[in-house]
């Protein structure tokens, strides 16, 4: 279902597996407007024990030289990025202790802090104090959202399993010095980054344990994990309820480009009410129709090669994108974003400007 403002006749079925959209009648009123404003809030939805946004924002480029070129001059652009996902109603950041190239490691977390302490303290966006629902979509099938500073940042840190981590306590530690960078006191989520069950299967069990006692210690409100399967994430959900220690969210790159890989996820976290989060909803910028053959990501970025090899693979999705978006009068971004959230989904799209946060919102 792709997300549109009101009024709208119709809402479109975009098949991953198919290259003509098709619309079927839309629901009732299903496109929301926010109370006579024009400033639009995100929703929420529940995730485990806790609520977050049902729209977040990625981190993964906050830092990283390799594969987004970042520098440190670029952290002004990103703060108003990170501002106007905030004025939006955004509280869920994804972020990971490895984000950041060498020597800028950590620092995704780093500026995750600073950024919010600096928004707390500047005056509102005038016109963001009312409630509201972005993109019009969102909030039709969700709870009132509240004005925008009343939710504080959510964080939900990844923790790597790097090789040496193979004490349950490099997990409480990795929270501890992911904490002090953040300075803050708790994380909303801690996440595993990915599993070494297929690897290093004696580390998995540290890393359970460990996670489990990051929430133990009142470190985190809830864990979550990221590049589970569904089996995999039905073990680590019957080892935390028997520790009692809340399993909310299960990330894994879910986007039109791999949904045919990914589709079981849906029912692996609806079965152990888990909320299923979608990194890469845009596939490394694949799904913007910004790229093609003759205009790649620059030579030495890892996304060039891989751009190479997936694009004419990719021509009838990205074909279909473009004709929908020219057809709603939206960006194929916004496309690729809303059809994740119509498959129940919580995305979490990168933004390093304010133009890409805007885009993001809809």
């Amino acid at each position: 279902i792709i997300a549109l403002n009101p009024p709208i006749p119709l809402t479109t079925n975009l098949n991953p597996n198919t290259t003509t959209p098709t619309t079927t009648p839309s629901t009732t009123n299903a496109l929301a407007s926010s109370n006579n404003s024009n400033k639009k809030l995100v929703g929420r939805v529940s995730a485990g024990p806790i609520d977050i946004s049902a729209l977040g924002c990625g981190t993964w480029s906050w830092g990283n030289r390799l594969l987004w070129d970042y520098d440190p001059s670029q952290d002004e652009e990103i703060y108003d990025a990170y501002k106007a996902v905030r004025d939006a109603g955004v509280t869920v950041f994804d972020t990971a202790d490895s984000y950041g190239t060498l020597d800028l490691n950590g620092r995704a977390e780093i500026l995750l802090g600073q950024f919010e302490r600096r928004y707390l303290l500047e005056e509102p966006t005038p016109g963001t104090e009312t409630e509201g629902g972005v993109a019009g979509f969102i909030n039709q099938f969700l709870p009132n959202p509240t004005p925008n500073r009343s939710q504080g940042q959510q964080v939900a840190t990844k923790f790597a399993p790097y090789p040496w981590r193979v004490f349950r306590s490099s997990m409480v530690n990795s929270a501890k010095e992911s904490l002090a960078r953040l300075e803050q006191d708790k994380l909303a989520l801690a996440q595993l980054h990915w599993s070494t069950a297929n690897y290093q299967p004696f580390q998995e069990r540290a890393l359970w344990e460990g996670i489990a006692d990051v929430y133990d210690e009142g470190l985190c409100e809830a864990i979550g994990v990221s590049n589970y399967g569904p089996l995999q994430l039905q073990k680590i959900a019957d080892y935390m309820t028997e520790r009692e220690v809340p399993l909310a969210t299960a990330q894994i790159q879910y986007s039109l480009m791999t949904f045919k890989d990914c589709r079981d996820m849906n029912a692996s976290c609806d079965s152990i009410d888990c909320r299923l989060i979608s990194y890469s909803p845009l596939c490394l910028g694949l799904l913007t129709g910004k790229y093609n053959l003759d205009n790649l990501p620059k030579f030495g970025n890892p996304r060039r090669q891989l751009f190479q090899e997936l694009l004419p693979g990719a021509t009838p999705i990205l074909n279909t994108l473009e004709v929908i978006a020219k057809d709603m009068g939206k960006s194929q971004s916004q496309v690729a974003i809303n059809w994740a959230i119509a498959k129940g989904t919580v995305p979490i799209p990168g933004a390093r400007t304010l133009q890409q946060a805007e885009e993001n919102l809809g």
